[in-house]
């Protein structure tokens, strides 16, 4: 495990905006309590509540990965109208403490879905 510092900033902030991810044009999840992830200079992440995603439509798959400074991530398809995004969904179940804010929340892939985030 490794801490979050000047060498690898991590910030966790509250988003005031409304974020929507499709499959198609199917919403897959709605939320207004996103939390948003920055991470030295990778793309900003929006990690998504469950209970604002429409859990019927992912499945678990035996995919994960790891990363020093939060965790080990597991993996979800997105499977809308017949048709499966692979490995489009990751959360940290039992992240590291410094970013434990993101705990059991959901993270998608913006090349497999469509993430709309929109100015309340």
């Amino acid at each position: 495990m490794k801490e979050p510092g000047p060498a690898h900033p991590i910030s966790i902030v509250a988003n005031p905006n409304r974020i929507r991810v499709f499959a198609g044009d199917r919403v897959i999840a709605n939320t207004t309590g996103a939390l948003t992830l920055r991470e030295t200079t990778l793309p900003a992440v929006h990690y998504i509540p469950r209970e604002d995603t429409d859990m019927t439509l992912l499945s678990r798959t035996a995919h994960s990965t790891h990363c020093p400074f939060k965790g080990d991530a597991s993996y979800f398809n997105v499977n809308v109208d017949g048709h499966a995004a692979e490995n489009a969904v990751w959360s940290y179940e039992q992240p590291f403490p410094a970013v434990a804010e993101i705990r059991e929340r959901l993270a998608f892939y913006p090349n497999k879905v469509r993430i709309e985030e929109i100015a309340d």
